[in-house]
């Protein structure tokens, strides 16, 4: 396989595995932001599915920032460890700056009581960075030999 197809691949199976992930931690997650009792059914499952593509936006631009710092696109396979810790570390910033931003200064959502927080920002979307990136690398390093080939 030349180099080309093998990055879209690799950036396509990650946005898949990312978008599966995340679309379960939204649903979980959903009851702790005042949308729950706002919104109505349609509106509610389009608000998780469109944070759920946000997400993969942030799961894309850090396995791309990843494969930069790494300067390795099949980083899940060959660094797993430290692509692992870039992509938390990367996300989880982003979390925080975003969650600020959009409970406090865009008023875009809000906390209900129920959602803890750390310094005002909910720990459910910080968790949410810390877990689903072991678990996007650990699924990637298992089906990549049936998806690229063996290495």
């Amino acid at each position: 396989m030349t180099n080309a197809p093998r990055v879209i691949r690799s950036f396509g199976w990650w946005s898949v595995f990312a978008f599966i992930f995340n679309l379960v931690w939204e649903i979980a997650h959903v009851r702790l932001y005042t949308l729950w009792s706002e919104a109505d059914g349609i509106g509610l499952a389009r608000a998780v599915v469109h944070c759920s593509l946000g997400d993969v936006v942030i799961a894309i631009s850090t396995f791309s920032l990843t494969g930069v710092l790494l300067n390795r696109i099949d980083w899940p396979r060959t660094r797993p460890v430290a692509g692992c810790l870039i992509v938390m570390i990367g996300a989880s910033a982003f979390t925080v700056w975003s969650e600020w931003y959009n409970v406090y200064r865009a008023g875009a959502w809000s906390y209900t009581s129920d959602m803890p927080t750390i310094y005002g920002i909910g720990l459910s979307p910080l968790l949410q960075w810390l877990i689903i990136p072991p678990v996007l690398v650990t699924t990637y390093r298992t089906v990549s030999p049936v998806l690229f080939g063996k290495v």
